[in-house]
């Protein structure tokens, strides 16, 4: 099959591919029949929304979209057991895990629980290095001593003998994490991913489940005669949660993010203002903060600080401490970005000696920070197209995380892995996965894995093609334009922003920023210029052959996005792949 434009081999090695002649006519269709504009009915196409659910697509509203709570199993049993504990001011603690959706699951928690006017609850989020993932015995145990309820958040569906542990105390589990043949002997267990669930509502992230429980609550509150707290106000964390977690931004959860985006626009929340300030957001809040200024940030705190320093920031309501959190975690999220560029650099040619080709890649070495494995396992997996895995090794243990591709499920091949002995332990969902293994057993638990990745098809996978939307000559990209594209947003995973290409541009001015991103300005030749930012683009060959373009001309591939600086706003293109226009057949 002929790329598009002819572009079978980018720059950064990949086939475009276009919308093809179908898409074109329900584009075009929709259009007529909608009177919408035509780049926002392509957009709307590729997502797979009919003309006639257009219009309902671009205003969803979450009344409509909102699952019945009760629909997930145990859901009626955890609300009930979480008000008893307010009724009789019992003493409740708070498991979460480390990162953006623990941390805001726990935030929802205790700011109903603040405005209810019960005892602030206890935090608990374990040490990443120390303690590792999820409950563990010690500290469930220590818990059930002195408290009355615990409510395990974004974790403990797999944790059979921590909650065993809690002698004592009733324990709750709100998660999505994959759930295994049993479940632990928990007072509840809500999660959209245990195994006799229907399968609906599985992309919900842990604050998701969360905010679905205390809407739970809030109706038994109703038909006990009595009124609980307004929870629109808190979608804002249940919006950041979603995009930082890559939950699907499909069905209630792009009604989540919408909405809490909109929650978020108000600066009601004195943690995510403080967070929005130190990050220097100065524009209307979307998707991209939340992923790439507010997540990371917020994450600092559990890869490389005090685990629970971004919970409580997201949970604190004093505008001075907040700031303060905030600033910390500023600090500590530049830490962590040089900790990752180290290990990435080492991760990056370990795997590529051992080769990009394998169903799997991945990396594993002495005293990789535990923190930021992750992350360079997200670095190879877009490297590869492939899953990956990368480990740091500490002693006669490692500890890792994996991120998997589309079509692939890592989480299910992690925890059979586990279940045959290869892991210590190890679980996740789909997309991402957190294992820890024994050194000697790291080689064949490796190879095993790559066994299962490659009976799903994870071993035939090619270079990702790039997939475009359409192509856009720089004077058609206005404000206008993209604001009505933007309608049909929040974009993220599952719901992928529009893509266009540029064709046979010149480049006019190039100029490399901090150490691997590279700022351009391109035309057409007929007077209509844009700005263009490629981020990482000094990480491969993208950077060094546009700066070095000696004047050729390029198509130049990515998504349209509007810049805010001091106040004014422009068009911006976040440039993604280019190829030079000779191409062109």
């Amino acid at each position: 099959m002929t790329g598009f434009l002819g572009v079978e081999t980018s720059i950064s090695g990949r086939q475009w591919c276009g919308p093809g002649i179908e898409r074109d006519r329900q584009a075009e269709a929709m259009a007529q029949a909608t009177s919408l504009p035509r780049p926002l009915c392509q957009t709307l196409a590729r997502l797979g929304v009919a003309a006639e659910a257009a219009e309902a697509y671009l205003t969803p509203a979450l009344r409509d979209l909102l699952p019945d709570p009760r629909s997930l199993r145990d859901m009626q049993r955890a609300a009930e057991r979480f008000l008893l504990a307010v009724e009789k001011r019992q003493k409740i603690a708070i498991f979460a895990d480390y990162d953006v959706d623990g941390g805001s699951s726990a935030a929802l928690l205790i700011d109903w629980l603040r405005q209810m006017e019960q005892p602030a609850p206890t935090l608990y989020i374990p040490d990443r290095i120390d303690e590792g993932y999820g409950p563990n015995e010690p500290a469930m145990a220590d818990l059930a001593a002195s408290h009355d309820l615990i409510i395990c958040v974004d974790c403990g569906t797999l944790s059979h003998a921590p909650v065993a542990a809690a002698k004592g105390a009733d324990v709750v589990i709100l998660d999505h994490h994959l759930g295994g043949e049993t479940l632990p002997e928990a007072w509840a267990v809500v999660n959209p991913n245990r195994q006799d669930e229907t399968g609906d509502l599985a992309h919900l992230c842990a604050a998701g489940v969360v905010f679905l429980m205390l809407v739970e609550a809030g109706r038994q509150l109703r038909e006990a005669g009595k009124s609980g707290p307004d929870l629109m106000g808190c979608l804002d964390l249940v919006a950041l949660a979603t995009v930082a977690d890559v939950a699907p931004l499909i069905g209630v959860n792009r009604a989540f993010v919408r909405q809490g985006l909109r929650i978020m626009a108000r600066r009601e929340r004195a943690g995510l203002v403080a967070l929005a300030d130190v990050a220097r957001m100065d524009a209307t809040p979307n998707a991209y903060h939340l992923g790439f200024l507010l997540g990371p940030r917020v994450n600092a705190g559990g890869r490389i600080g005090r685990a629970d320093l971004g919970a409580r920031l997201l949970a604190c309501d004093n505008p001075v401490e907040a700031r303060a959190m905030a600033e910390r975690l500023d600090q500590l999220n530049t830490e962590r970005r040089d900790v990752e560029a180290e290990v990435r650099a080492a991760a990056m040619e370990q795997a590529e000696t051992r080769g990009f080709d394998a169903p799997l890649v991945w990396a594993a070495d002495e005293g990789w920070h535990p923190g930021v494995v992750g992350i360079v396992a997200s670095r190879l997996k877009e490297a590869a197209n492939r899953p990956a895995i990368v480990i740091g090794l500490d002693g006669d243990e490692g500890k890792g995380s994996g991120r998997s591709v589309a079509g692939i499920d890592l989480g299910a091949a992690i925890q059979r892995l586990a279940a045959e002995g290869l892991l210590i332990k190890g679980g996740g969902h789909k997309m991402a996965a957190g294992l820890s293994v024994a050194r000697d057993k790291l080689e064949p638990a490796m190879a095993r894995l790559s066994e299962l990745l490659e009976k799903q098809g994870a071993g035939s996978f090619g270079p990702a093609d790039l997939r475009l939307d359409g192509v856009l000559m720089p004077g058609a990209a206005i404000l206008d334009l993209v604001t009505q594209i933007d309608a049909a947003g929040p974009f993220g995973a599952g719901a992928p922003g529009p893509r266009y290409v540029f064709p046979d541009c010149q480049i006019t001015f190039a100029k490399q920023v901090g150490d691997s991103h590279l700022k351009l300005r391109f035309g057409d030749g007929m007077g209509a210029s844009l700005d263009a930012i490629a981020f990482g683009a000094f990480d491969g060959p993208l950077g060094p052959a546009l700066m070095a373009h000696g004047g050729a001309r390029f198509h130049l591939a990515g998504r349209l996005e509007i810049n805010t600086w001091n106040g004014r706003q422009s068009v911006q293109l976040r440039l993604e792949d280019a190829a030079p226009a000779a191409l062109v057949p």
